[in-house]
């Protein structure tokens, strides 16, 4: 029989020996140079700015201050915009209409309780003076339908497309009684709005002369009442007719 001693000293024999101290194996070293380098990247990538000159990191500041500072006054002069009516809104209007108008409108129709339920195109002729000196008015041009034509189909239809004559007409309307009068200090505007809109549509030469004047009216339809309604609507066009206007060589710049 074994003395104790004799068999602690096989089993610490038999044992594994401790860890050693020693480099690290290539797999180790692969993976501890992976991770040098992608620190590296990082560095690189974190001190790309810092290497920049100083004027490079002025201009970067000002670019990022002033993108800043527009998209602050863009969201603000918004809210204001459709916000219930308040002491800024009502102190600031006129900026604030100034901002918004025509570009940034924000027109919210479609989720009124009475949407438009009719059909207004714009329409114009113009009076040519032809080469002998006679004058020779054109036939109506449908301006509405030839954007609805450039709308359709088109997946990314322009602002302009969509809303200029659109909003120059409804400008106009808001601005002048039933009798063409203005009935504002921007009535003026409106009507040079929708003057030069309608120049710049035919140009200053039309079927082999010179424009002279132009007339604009809109043709308004109410739109009918579904199959399955008992209600009975007019659905006859009526016109509303402006008088002549003359053009001048800026209307069409």
């Amino acid at each position: 029989m074994e003395p104790p001693e004799s068999r602690a000293a096989d089993e610490t024999a038999g044992s594994s020996p401790p860890d050693t101290v020693g480099p690290p194996a290539s797999g180790d070293a692969g993976t501890a140079a992976g991770d040098a380098a992608r620190t590296a990247d990082g560095a690189d990538e974190l001190g790309g700015i810092s290497r920049l000159s100083v004027t490079s990191r002025i201009v970067l500041a000002l670019a990022v201050a002033a993108v800043t500072v527009g998209a602050a006054v863009h969201l603000a002069m918004v809210f204001l915009h459709v916000a219930p009516t308040n002491t800024l809104s009502q102190k600031y209007a006129q900026a604030i209409n100034g901002y918004i108008y025509p570009e940034f409108e924000q027109n919210w129709k479609l989720f009124a309780p009475n949407p438009l339920q009719e059909n207004s195109d714009v329409q114009a002729r113009a009076e040519v003076r032809k080469p002998d000196g006679t004058l020779v008015t054109t036939g109506w041009v449908d301006l509405t339908a030839m954007d609805i034509a450039r709308i359709r189909h088109n997946p990314i239809p322009s602002h302009t497309e969509q809303n200029e004559l659109r909003r120059a007409w409804s400008f106009y309307t808001d601005t002048h009684d039933d009798q063409n009068r203005s009935n504002g200090l921007r009535g003026d505007l409106a009507q040079s709005y929708v003057l030069r809109i309608v120049a710049h549509r035919f140009g200053p030469h039309l079927n082999g002369g010179d424009v002279q004047r132009v007339q604009v009216r809109s043709a308004t339809a109410a739109v009918g009442a579904p199959p399955w309604s008992t209600e009975k609507i007019d659905t006859r066009t009526y016109y509303r007719v402006l008088p002549w206007w003359a053009v001048s060589p800026e209307d069409f710049t």
